[in-house]
């Protein structure tokens, strides 16, 4: 087994934070960068910059840390801890506790959510690196993800034939998508058409306003965010937001007016955000959240209307292993879990009319 140490990262490498993040062993994550960790600091989260070194590779990954009355600290390695093979992760955990101990602050319980393609090998390697499965946070630990490292002709190919008909037919119809600049008038565009969208399907719930304005704000000042809009008599009526961070590309926030007459509309923005991200040098397109593989046709599903969307696109729906938890307080972890999780989570939300994670 490799042998890890885990350490903060330096002053030079926090200014640098994204460069570091891109290299490691999977190219990172748009959630550990350096804007979302902007986003975040100062939430009711405190940011931390955690880097993991073995013997011929480093990682660097976003800890966010929570303080949690009479418990101590919680940590959620978000979307991390980024390593080249999954048999790596007890020993870089072994060594995020020493750095613990060593600093003494008191963390209860380290929550991880690495991009681990579930499968029974992999349930059983987490297993044996001491992990407890929690309920998973982000959308995206099911999601539908394209491979666009071809050129145009051999993606437009590869993708269904019903997406591909349907952005044919958008553009015969004389269907226009309009790259938007970030600002104000922008941002309160596309979150109308999100805001449409959730009260018609019911989907996911949204977030203020002034979260989102931030967190594109971030991404954009940093040349990583990307709006993507097509119109009906004058109004906005498909709308997108796409990052581009390393060589992967992320479908993170949509929204359309309902009972539009222009067929493809949605389709063609896709498609034209691909092509922008394939001009970035992005490699992959992670269409951000669908249900499980196993209920990807359960109409049921809260996200079923947009897994029908995306998985028409890509027929295959990846799985990652989602959260799970590195104990270092057994009876603290006990209480979180059983009831401690629930309050506190209802408390926050209360006091600070934001979600949780």
């Amino acid at each position: 087994m490799p042998e890890f140490t885990a350490r903060f990262a330096t002053a030079e490498e926090i200014e640098n934070w994204d460069k570091h993040v891109t290299a490691n062993p999977n190219g990172g994550n748009m959630l550990q960068s350096a804007a979302y960790a902007s986003v975040k600091n100062g939430s009711g989260w405190k940011v931390r910059f955690l880097v993991l070194e073995g013997v011929e590779t480093a990682s660097y990954n976003l800890v966010l840390e929570k303080a949690v009355p009479l418990l101590g600290r919680l940590w959620y390695l978000i979307k991390g801890p980024d390593l080249a093979d999954a048999g790596h992760l007890k020993a870089a955990l072994e060594s995020c506790a020493a750095l613990v101990r060593e600093r003494k602050l008191n963390v209860f319980t380290i929550k991880i959510e690495p991009d681990i393609v579930d499968s029974d090998a992999a349930r059983a390697t987490l297993a044996a690196a001491g992990l407890a499965k929690a309920p998973n946070i982000q959308s995206n630990d099911s999601t539908a993800l394209l491979d666009i490292s071809g050129t145009d002709e051999e993606v437009l190919k590869a993708i269904s034939s019903r997406a591909r008909n349907a952005v044919r037919r958008a553009e015969r119809e004389g269907c226009e998508v309009v790259r938007q600049e970030p600002g104000p008038e922008t941002y309160r565009a596309l979150y109308d058409l999100m805001a449409d969208t959730v009260k018609a399907k019911g989907s996911m719930p949204l977030r203020t306003y002034e979260y989102y304005a931030q967190f594109w704000d971030e991404f954009c000042n940093r040349g990583q965010g990307n709006f993507f809009f097509t119109y009906e008599d004058g109004k906005p009526s498909v709308g997108a937001f796409v990052i581009n961070y390393g060589a992967k590309a992320t479908y993170k926030d949509g929204g359309s007016t309902q009972n539009r007459k222009q067929y493809g509309d949605s389709h063609l923005v896709q498609w034209s955000a691909i092509r922008r991200m394939q001009e970035l040098g992005c490699t992959e397109y992670d269409f951000c959240g669908t249900p499980p593989a196993s209920r990807i046709k359960d109409k049921s599903h809260n996200l079923y209307g947009m897994g029908m969307f995306k998985t028409s696109f890509t027929k295959t729906v990846t799985d990652f292993v989602g959260c799970h938890d590195y104990v270092l307080s057994p009876l603290r972890h006990r209480l979180w879990v059983k009831g401690g999780e629930r309050v506190f989570r209802r408390i926050e939300t209360a006091r600070t009319g934001q979600q949780f994670y």
